[in-house]
């Protein structure tokens, strides 16, 4: 039970990263076409498409429902009565980004959503009336970067927030009146706090911030406004250790916590003595998720996540409410919103072979009542079943791999192809991630056009214990990449894959592994493809926010020394880009503050200068993510020429896959039909003069906005009375 998100590439709608088709590549010497399957095309836009719905979200009073819909082909936000379910309404009329996430304010009357504006990660917060009789109001101002931090029914006219100007390094603690958008600076944060939590009255009680060396110090704010440090956490524990919410009577909250344990656990910590309390626990894998009551906030149920999602209550009626929805469910669950009652619920299934669905629960009566199909052209597609493995690395840690393999190549059904077929391997984003059981259109594409496709949880991956983690340290391009070798060895030791022909596929840290196979291990991969996927470590690091670089010296490498920039340098693929010898594409979004474009155009001219089978493509309009479905549509149409051209398989035509796409094409237009029309001149190396990444946006996201995936947490406060 439970259930991932959809990233493209990585897993769960997790994302992608491959852009063009080959430059030198072409049909003429490439590898005979894969031996046809039975089963049709899947379209590209079915299934990287937007959603027909996604996120719905149950008033407080549960009497409405809002969710999120294109209209005129953009994603906004729409509600509809429970009583008419069949009714439903459009709120908003963005034309440009579309709404990226939203919560219902608890006055009941009231929706807050956030648009990524300049798609530099920064979003902006907006106000609208669910009855859609009243335009749209900006509550932050323009450039600015908003995070709900509460909402509560003890304050429903109200929403707090952290706010950070984009100038400023670190955002400050405001509270906004709905109704008149005025707003109080609750604290200003000078001190460097980067996660606060505030209390069921809307107060300011809790705070995070990073040390020196990478750890964390949590601290109780007064009723004096001055803080108190209750306990640091350090450096080896920072990573897996998260706040959630307080609970009833304000004198305890709920975090994910590693200290003293190499898995992390679900603790309720006193808020006056910072004594913890272990609630769950697993000898297996991390707490990665838990059920809070929307009015008491007391856990429930939590979840880890190894080979699959597993809950495990915490209480009668949660085991009730579990058993019942496992009894008629198929796929995996999870609770997507429930009402201040508790008396509706709105459960989402998907798993490998069952695209994502939203139930109406009325608990009460024990009824389970369908309310939308997400992507419902994919019901009567022939999806591919997923299997979990377990691979062993070279020096012993257990790698979890999920394998999907190609339609109609396994016909007595033991998780093994008849015959070894093309691999398509994907490195996940982040890389503090994970990839996770469920549906995942990527590899649902992949495996309709005939690959075998094999996301692997390398070193540094969440959810598997501390130690896990932490064996990723300073190993981008090392350890970690051999993960990666390892499970391409597995594969073809086990029959799943062809030795010669095996793509690797990534992006934000998967594109850096994508070409780090390309640079390091020349004669491994026939292609591989990047989008937004670091070259120069060192220019990674020294563009990022101050306050992350910290915990990135030691994650990664610490440039401040001569001995961490050669180790950095050693681990870039720019510093061995010459080396690169198969088909390769880089692509990246002109607005993508952390990947500068001079480093990209300096490794494209590498490769250019050898002569090498080179693709490069950039999204001017776009961050680390395609937000935008045209420019996403475009990018996967290229994808896929790239990969039949690479490994054989079949490639749907591009049709109208370019049309409203905004992209330029440096080299390699000539490979896909109709992409010439973009066809630019190739750009001169230049001097680097990125922008930091924009406020509150992550080292590495997602390339295909993740249709799917759930909202940003930052938007999903814990409930409150």
């Amino acid at each position: 039970m439970g259930t991932r998100a959809i990233r493209l590439l990585a897993g769960a709608g997790a994302a992608l990263g491959l852009a063009a088709s080959l430059a030198a590549c072409g049909r003429v010497g490439a590898p005979e076409p894969a031996a046809p399957a039975a089963q049709p095309l899947i379209a590209r836009a079915d299934l990287f498409g937007d959603p027909v719905r996604q996120g719905g979200q149950l008033s407080p009073l549960g009497d409405g429902i809002a969710f999120l819909a294109p209209r005129d082909g953009v994603i906004n936000l729409w509600a509809l009565s429970v009583d008419a379910i069949a009714d439903a309404r459009p709120l908003t009329d963005d034309r440009a980004r579309g709404v990226s996430s939203f919560a219902w304010a608890h006055d009941n009357t009231t929706l807050l959503y956030g648009v990524d504006e300049a798609g530099d990660g920064a979003m902006r917060l907006y106000a609208v009336a669910k009855a859609g009789d009243a335009p749209p109001r900006a509550l932050t101002p323009e450039g600015a970067d908003a995070r709900i931090l509460g909402l509560s029914g003890r304050d429903p006219s109200a929403v707090i927030i952290a706010l950070r100007a984009r100038a400023q390094g670190f955002a400050d603690v405001v509270r906004i009146d709905i109704a008149s958008g005025a707003q109080t600076t609750i604290y200003r944060n000078t001190s460097g706090y980067s996660e606060f939590l505030v209390d069921g009255d809307n107060q300011l009680r809790v705070g995070m911030r990073r040390v020196e060396g990478g750890g964390q110090d949590v601290a109780v704010r007064e009723a004096n406004g001055r803080w108190r440090t209750l306990f640091s956490i350090a450096f080896s524990d920072a990573m897996s250790s998260r706040l959630i919410a307080f609970e009833a009577g304000e004198a305890s909250f709920l975090m994910l916590d590693a200290t003293d344990r190499d898995r992390t656990a679900l603790v309720r910590v006193d808020v006056a003595s910072g004594v913890k309390t272990v609630v769950g626990e697993s000898a297996r894998a991390d707490v990665v998720d838990v059920w809070l009551d929307p009015v008491t906030r007391a856990p429930e149920a939590f979840a880890t996540d190894y080979l699959r999602r597993e809950w495990r209550a915490l209480s009668p009626d949660a085991q009730a409410d579990l058993d019942f929805l496992d009894s008629q469910l198929s796929g995996e669950f999870e609770i997507a919103s429930r009402d201040g009652a508790d008396a509706r619920w709105i459960v989402e299934e998907e798993g490998p072979t069952t695209p994502t669905r939203s139930y109406l629960f009325d608990r009460e009566a024990r009824r389970l009542s369908l309310l939308f199909r997400h992507r419902p052209a994919l019901e009567q597609a022939a999806l591919q079943p997923m299997t979990p493995v377990e691979i062993e690395a070279r020096d012993g840690l257990t790698l979890v791999t999920y394998l999907t393999l190609p339609t109609g190549s396994d016909a007595d059904g033991d998780a093994r192809p008849d015959e070894p077929a093309p691999l398509v391997l994907t490195p996940h984003d982040g890389p503090w991630a994970r990839d996770s059981y469920g549906f995942n259109a990527l590899h649902q594409w992949l495996a309709n056009r005939g690959y075998a496709v094999m996301s692997v949880n390398f070193r540094g991956s969440l959810g598997f214990s501390k130690a896990f983690v932490n064996a990723g340290n300073r190993e981008w391009g090392g350890r970690v990449q051999a993960d990666l070798s390892d499970a391409v060895e597995w594969a073809i030791a086990n029959g799943v894959a062809r030795e010669d022909r095996i793509a690797i596929v990534g992006s934000g840290f998967g594109g850096y592994a994508a070409l780090a196979g390309l640079a390091f291990s020349p004669g491994r991969y026939r292609c591989g493809a990047s989008f937004g996927g670091t070259v120069n470590l060192t220019s990674f690091i020294e563009t990022a926010p101050a306050q992350e670089r910290a915990e990135l010296y030691e994650r990664i490498g610490d440039p401040r020394t001569p001995e961490g920039r050669a180790t950095l340098r050693d681990a870039s693929p720019i510093s061995r880009a010459a080396r690169v010898e198969n088909t390769v594409l880089v692509a990246l979004g002109g607005r993508d503050g952390r990947v500068p474009r001079a480093d990209a155009d300096s490794f494209a001219q590498a490769i250019r200068a050898r002569g090498g089978a080179l693709t490069y493509m950039m999204f001017p309009d776009e961050g680390r993510a395609l937000y935008q479905p045209p420019n996403r549509l475009a990018y996967f149409a290229v994808l896929e020429h790239f990969l039949g051209d690479c490994l054989g398989g079949r490639v749907e035509p591009v049709g109208a896959a370019f049309e409203g796409a905004s992209l330029e094409v440096f080299d390699g237009a000539v490979n896909v039909p109709g992409l010439s029309a973009f066809a630019r001149r190739q750009p001169t190396a230049r001097a680097a003069a990125p922008a930091a990444s924009a406020p509150g946006a992550s080292p590495h996201e997602d390339i295909a906005s993740a249709p799917d995936a759930p909202q940003q947490p930052s938007f999903q406060p814990a409930p409150t009375p």
